[in-house]
């Protein structure tokens, strides 16, 4: 091996070098970068080569413990570790990806050992644990390899073993000198060539049985799927480095069953079409027929017919294996099944009919918080797609007991009923803030717009998984099925886009278009809330404060947090409270129950629980006392008031799991008990310089894409299929104008 290139900062550098590089991928970075803040260590540096205006502000936030290298968005994973590579100081380099981790002590026990290693050596090789959406810190194969390897370094031809570690760079650390005197080679953005690469350039290596490395392996159904030219690239991949191998029997032979291995793996997938399957099958048997070392013996059994296969380049006879493989899976898997189809077979067979007819386009069903009625985003986009398209005919999915309140005129299905299953098969467009049954099937060419119901605080979808008062009785993998149908997501603000990719990990497009629902904070007038208020008796000049509560996992049933009486009394004659309990709880009976008791008469405390729609309470209300509600995101667009009632915010944060804390970044003040709530809304606390300046704050953060037009955004981008950018602009939050107040409102 040629001599490699000494570090020129060998006598002033830490000894270690963590360079953190890629893409904010499902928004892990920010746990990474705050793992290794916590931790800081002597003889260790970060470096955050940080993609894209985001990343930078959350790497910036630890400035100057790290050292930020600003990317443009797109950087590649590549791009990312010469940059950091070319500012690290260190003598050794840890290229650690934004998506994975480091394991509590990882970082000492690394700089310890390569501070003991000679520069002779190389490459540290490090067992690593595995997690995914399921679980984490799963062990890996690598550590028993690892332990047989020992502490002493050696080279890679006398344990070709070694190459079957999984091929991560970040279970490799490199020398620094070393990295950039082949730093031509490895800089790619194939990271496995690079991780076998860095193994097989190396003229020592050594290995640390300790688990020093997090591969979080993201779900496949949220990844692009691969090109033609990347599915060839597995190919070239192995070609390139067989052709460093070939004056070493030991490790050639290794790297060929490697190849072949991940060669059939990758043929065996589902999805890739017959035309591309066959080029990479003739690809693959050409270069296995090329690099098959001498004496290569083929393994016993199916295995080895599959290999046999391969290296003679019979596609055909390979297929015909692979259907009779999978005919035989086929019967033993009707037969576990077909006890359980029988009881369905009359809605399946209604279904399979109406599935067999033709897609409608101007057909579109839509739901609202499991078929409770017209509300929410489902129901401004429907608004909004009766103005634009007025071609495309709304059918609302409803429940028997719920269509008595719809709207007179509008088409709706009940549940289970043989029309209910022939909308929902042929219609071209499915709307929904919650998710459609599992049985729906997506057909190619429907388009499924998923528009949730409120900015996350708290922990959704999979991140639900380590907290079980959350996550009890949640199939987490039917769930995922249902959201791999989702052709877009509605966002209201760059933090809900990450959330959803995060807690939703799919292939949906995100439309940061803003939450139609929130239009009409923008397009009411002095009329509407004047309207809105008389509807609720509220008379001119009196304060109406709403106090809407969020559903605790962790409590059985309704738990009153206020004294809903006593506050009435204390906030006087001017104060209308109105009162609404979470949708969780039916609104027939409300869980309020005789809590109101004579105030309710008077009109100053009213229940609205089963008022709709909670828009019109938001446009009456001066002000808003909640907890955890995400109805606080959607009322930061009025530029009102807010106060926070967070009276058991760490059984909350603890049981519930949330994305931020809220006590730092409050959209106001923030009473911990009843006594301090009502000390602020009978003072000017509520609504005084330092309460105005939290609530800008969080309006630029959570009301980023709400400008008014979000339901014409939505419906002019799905529904009539405009090209992103001819979209109406969001506009600055500074330049939007609410609806007004209510005094503003009274006075006009």
């Amino acid at each position: 091996m040629p001599e490699t290139v000494p570090d020129p900062f060998a006598e002033t550098a830490p000894e270690l070098s963590v360079v953190v590089h890629g893409r904010n991928v499902q928004d892990h970075l920010p746990d990474l970068l705050d793992s290794l803040a916590a931790h800081p260590l002597p003889g260790v540096e970060v470096i955050v080569a940080a993609v894209g205006d985001w990343a930078r502000e959350v790497a910036e936030r630890h400035a100057p413990a790290f050292t930020v290298v600003p990317l443009p968005d797109g950087a590649g994973d590549a791009a990312g570790r010469s940059a950091g590579a070319a500012r690290a100081r260190g003598r050794w380099l840890h290229f650690v990806h934004a998506k994975d981790g480091l394991p509590v002590g990882a970082a000492p026990a690394v700089a310890e050992r390569v501070g003991g290693l000679p520069d002779t050596v190389d490459v540290l090789l490090l067992d690593h644990v595995r997690s995914s959406w399921r679980a984490s810190g799963l062990p890996s194969p690598d550590g028993p390899r690892l332990a047989r390897a020992g502490r002493a370094d050696l080279a890679l031809d006398d344990r070709a073993a070694l190459l079957r570690l999984t091929p991560l760079l970040g279970n490799r650390v490199v020398r620094a000198g070393f990295w950039r005197a082949r730093e031509r080679l490895l800089t790619t953005e194939d990271e496995p060539f690079a991780a076998y690469a860095a193994l097989l350039l190396a003229d020592r290596v050594a290995c640390l049985p300790h688990p020093a490395y997090e591969d979080r392996r993201l779900r496949p159904e949220s990844l692009p799927p691969p090109t033609p030219a990347e599915r060839y690239a597995l190919v070239d991949r192995y070609e390139a480095l067989l052709g460093l191998t070939a004056d070493r029997p030991a490790v050639h032979g290794v790297l060929y069953d490697l190849m072949i291995r991940d060669c059939l793996h990758t043929f065996a997938r589902a999805g890739m079409p017959d035309d591309v399957a066959r080029e990479f099958f003739h690809r693959a048997s050409v270069t296995a027929r090329r690099h098959r070392p001498e004496g290569l013996r083929r393994p016993a059994g199916l295995e080895g017919v599959r290999r046999s296969l391969l290296q003679e380049g019979a596609y055909g006879k390979y297929r015909a294996l692979q259907s009779a493989n999978h005919a035989r899976r086929e019967v033993r898997s009707a037969a576990r099944t077909g006890r359980r189809r029988a009881g369905t077979r009359l809605r399946a067979l209604q279904y399979r009919a109406a599935l067999a007819r033709p897609v409608d386009p101007h057909l579109a069903v839509f739901s609202a918080y499991w078929n409770r009625g017209v509300a929410c985003n489902p129901a401004a986009i429907a608004a909004k797609l009766t103005e634009l398209a007025p071609s495309v005919h709304p059918v609302w999915v409803v429940t028997a007991a719920g269509a008595a309140l719809l709207p007179p005129g509008t088409d709706h299905v009940v549940p289970g009923t043989r029309r209910y299953w022939e909308v929902l098969a042929r219609a071209k467009y499915l709307v929904n803030n919650v998710n459609f049954p599992d049985a729906v099937v997506k057909r190619p060419g429907t388009v499924h717009l998923q528009t949730h119901h409120g900015t996350p605080l708290k922990r959704m979808g999979v991140d639900q998984l380590p907290y079980p008062a959350a996550a009890h009785g949640l199939d987490f993998q039917a769930l995922l099925e249902r959201v791999d149908k989702w052709d877009f997501s509605v966002s209201a603000n760059s933090h809900s886009t990450r959330m959803w990719q995060r807690a939703y990990p799919s292939r949906h497009i995100s439309l940061d278009h803003g939450y139609p629902r929130n239009d009409v904070y923008y397009t009411a007038g002095p009329a509407e809330v004047r309207a809105a208020r008389e509807r609720l008796g509220i008379a001119p000049g009196r304060r109406a404060v709403l106090y809407a509560p969020t559903h605790r996992d962790y409590e059985a049933g309704w738990t009153p947090r206020l004294d809903l009486a006593g506050l009435a009394d204390r906030l006087g004659e001017e104060t209308v409270l109105l009162v609404r309990a979470h949708y969780f709880y039916d609104g027939t009976a409300s869980p309020l129950g005789g809590l109101l008791g004579s105030l309710r008469r008077t009109g100053r405390l009213v229940d609205v629980s089963s008022y709709e729609p909670v828009e019109e309470l938001c446009l009456a209300a001066d002000a808003l006392v909640t907890d955890y509600s995400s109805i606080m995101f959607d009322y930061a667009n009025l530029d009102r008031p807010i106060v926070v009632h967070a009276d058991d915010w760490e059984t909350y944060r603890t049981t519930r799991g949330v994305y931020f804390d809220l006590m730092a970044e409050a959209p106001g003040p923030v009473a911990r008990t009843q006594a301090e709530l009502t000390e602020i809304l009978t003072t000017d606390a509520w609504h005084d310089e330092r309460a105005t300046k939290a609530r800008a704050a969080f309006r630029r953060r959570f009301c980023e894409y709400d400008d008014g037009h979000a339901a014409e955004r939505v419906v002019r981008r799905v529904f009539l299929g405009e090209d992103e950018r001819t979209l109406p602009p969001v506009l600055p939050v500074e330049d939007r104008t609410p609806a007004p107040s209510p005094e503003e409102a009274s006075a006009s």
